[in-house]
Formats: structure tokens, C-alpha cells, sequence
């Protein structure tokens, strides 16, 4: 069926949290891995459209129904600052921190507990970053690179100068898919990709 990108809408919001939930398994449906689903979506998604809903941007049918989104945040520091003191707070009782994360749910929480300024080394050069999921049903119509895209242009715009992102080592097909879009691997820990932007023109 046909889609279009747009502007997210706060009536948006459980379909996003649905589709990170159905896409949290290096790009399959991790519904029933954890006890709560809403958690792929409180840690990866929910928090970008309430602290940055203009840089978000969803994929809708003809019929109405959005299956893949884009969020962002174009201060990394900035909104894990906001992440730890307004964000995660209400969630606490939720989702306790375990003495010892043993689980992997055990690690999706402390992932949230974790979260403060300066904990990504990358943030400095590539002070942006993203979250993107996509249903299959999305597949073939290039609308993961057009959100891409879109976003890239809107952070050229205000003058950042650089995106990372993380990806799931189990996820191969994202490494290619960033890397067609110019971005490259950065050195240290982890799956991290970065792209640098050009200052738009006054």
C-alpha cells in the first residue's frame, strides 16, 4: 500500500511505541521477550516525541495507519540530562534496577537507569542521535533512507554538526543501510555509526 512521511502527531504515540516494541529484536518483533513491552518503546521512542516532537517524523498508509517512525534529539547531553531528572523517574516503580542485570531485561532497565550527560564519548564530535524502526510491510519503498533523509536536512538546517547512532550487532542489514547513507564506523565499544554535517548556508 502507498505511504507517506509527516510530521509526528501526539496521536501518534501508542502506534510508535507498538512498532519499537514489534522491531526491538535487531529488526523483529521482540513483543513477549520481556515482561512489559512498553518498555522498548519508554526507553527508545517515547521519550524522543515528548522532549523533541519536531524531530520526528512517521510513515503513514493511505489508510491511515502509521507503520514506521524516525525520532531524534540534536543535543545528546541535553536530553539525557532531561532523560534522567524528568524522563525515567516515573518509571522507577516500573521497572526496578536489579542488583545485578542478568537478563536481558535486566540490562533494557539499567539501560534507563544508565542514561546521564557524558555517558556517550561520541556525543562531543556527533552531538545528535536517533532512533528509527520500520515495520516489514515498509520494506522496498525507500522510505527508511527519505526519513533519513529528512531528518539529516533538518539538523543541517539548525546548524549540528554531526549524528551517531547505535545499531544491533545481530542487525547486518543496518550497517549497510547507514553505510549507503555516508555514514561511517566510529572507534571504541559498541556498533556506532557517525555522519558529519555541512553548515547550511546563511
Amino acid at each position: 500500500m502507498p505511504s507517506s512521511i509527516r510530521p509526528y502527531r501526539p496521536s501518534d504515540r501508542a502506534a510508535v511505541s507498538e512498532i519499537c516494541a514489534k522491531t526491538a529484536d535487531a529488526g523483529a518483533d521482540a513483543t513477549g521477550i520481556l515482561s512489559d513491552d512498553d518498555l522498548w518503546g519508554a526507553l527508545f521512542a517515547i521519550p524522543y516525541v515528548e522532549r523533541h516532537p519536531d524531530l520526528a517524523w512517521v510513515v503513514e498508509t493511505d489508510d491511515g495507519r502509521t507503520i514506521g517512525y524516525i525520532v531524534a534529539t540534536d543535543d545528546t547531553d541535553a536530553f539525557y540530562t532531561w532523560f534522567r531528572d524528568e524522563w525515567w523517574p516515573a518509571f522507577r516503580e516500573r521497572f526496578p534496577r536489579a542488583e545485578e542485570a542478568v537478563t536481558r531485561e535486566d540490562r533494557m532497565v539499567e539501560y534507563g537507569y544508565e542514561r546521564m550527560p557524558g555517558i556517550e564519548p561520541n556525543a562531543v564530535d556527533y552531538p545528535a542521535h536517533l532512533h528509527i524502526d520500520l515495520l516489514p510491510e515498509t520494506q522496498g519503498q525507500g522510505l527508511g533512507r527519505r526519513l533519513m533523509e529528512t531528518l539529516f536536512a533538518e539538523l543541517t538546517r539548525r546548524g549540528v554538526r554531526g549524528l551517531h547512532l547505535g545499531i544491533d550487532p545481530n542487525n547486518a542489514g543496518a550497517a549497510a543501510f547507514y553505510e549507503r547513507l555516508g555514514m561511517t564506523r566510529l572507534p571504541g565499544a559498541g556498533h556506532m555509526y557517525g555522519v558529519t554535517f555541512d553548515a547550511a548556508a546563511d
